[in-house]
């Protein structure tokens, strides 16, 4: 069972008829999931906040990055914009969904809601480039300055992008189930390195502290905004890989009208979380404040020497 069973099931596998309005109700796509429709709702409440505030808050972090000097940019600059960009057409694509959903029933939109899963499936690819990214900067340091220049970051992401739309274009195409061992397989490959890396980069900063009482603000910095990625991973990535692998341990009617709706809606709240934890750290007026959240991808600049 993956992702797309239950999310991008099509309208012609199972539905319950139109109620009395024309309107089809959220849990329509099962009829065992009418007695049990709170999951459907929580799953539809996930699409509003990314479309009020997740695609909002993509546009920012695309227009802060493009607007940023060369001298604060990050080296994984390149990738937080392609994971916005992806982002915020998975966050557009929210209101099509919904009313296909629940009022047109199209075979053709299917078409396009499929492939906008299959694109927001393969998202974590570009999160594990940026973890990967961080992983050599820290632990690897004399590697990152061989490899600074983004040439060789832009043509990862040209590879990253032919993998999301070849698999968009298949599932799209050819139905959830044509690609459902490979989501597993991507999931399970993208949790277990991105925990690798954020852990290893924890680890290199806390022992290249061992012994001193008082952590470097750089490294103090750059430790909390890898804790908090390595939290926020854990929140949205865990669940599916946690409880996707175990589906047959629970009964049809409690996997699909409740665990699945439930996990996979936390899932698609990384389009929202994501951004918000890096547009907290854009600058902003002083009367504003820090803000009370460490930047998810906020790149760590070098202290300023103050001179007399």
């Amino acid at each position: 069972m993956s992702y797309s069973n239950v999310t991008a099931v099509d309208p012609s596998l199972n539905s319950t008829a139109l109620d009395t309005s024309g309107v089809r109700p959220l849990w329509y796509q099962l009829d065992i999931c009418e007695p049990s429709p709170y999951a459907f709702v929580f799953y539809y409440s996930v699409k509003v906040i990314n479309l009020a505030i997740g695609t909002p808050l993509n546009l920012m972090v695309m227009w802060q990055i493009a607007r940023s000097k060369k001298s604060d940019s990050s080296t994984s600059d390149i990738f937080i914009i392609n994971l916005a960009i992806l982002d915020a057409y998975f966050c557009l694509m929210s209101p099509i969904d919904m009313v296909n959903r629940m009022v047109l029933a199209s075979d053709g939109v299917w078409y396009f809601q499929r492939f906008s899963y299959g694109v927001k499936d393969t998202a974590p690819l570009f999160l594990v480039c940026i973890c990967m990214d961080r992983y050599v900067a820290v632990v690897h340091p004399v590697l990152f300055t061989g490899i600074r220049d983004n040439k060789i970051r832009a043509a990862v992401s040209v590879v990253a992008w032919c993998l999301i739309l070849a698999y968009g274009l298949t599932k799209s195409i050819l139905g959830v189930m044509s690609v459902n061992e490979i989501f597993s397989g991507l999931i399970l490959f993208s949790f277990a390195l991105m925990i690798f890396c954020n852990i290893s980069v924890v680890w290199a900063l806390r022992r290249s502290v061992a012994g001193k009482e008082v952590m470097h603000p750089v490294k103090k910095k750059a430790l909390k905004m890898v804790l908090t990625l390595l939290s926020i991973i854990v929140f949205n990535y865990l669940p599916p890989v946690a409880l996707i692998p175990f589906y047959s341990y629970f009964t049809v009617a409690h996997f699909r009208c409740r665990v699945s709706p439930s996990v996979f809606s936390i899932m698609d709240l990384s389009s929202s979380i994501e951004p918000l934890l890096y547009v907290s750290k854009m600058d902003r007026p002083a009367w504003m404040g820090e803000g009370v959240c460490c930047g998810l991808f906020a790149p760590i600049k070098k202290p300023q020497e103050v001179k007399a």
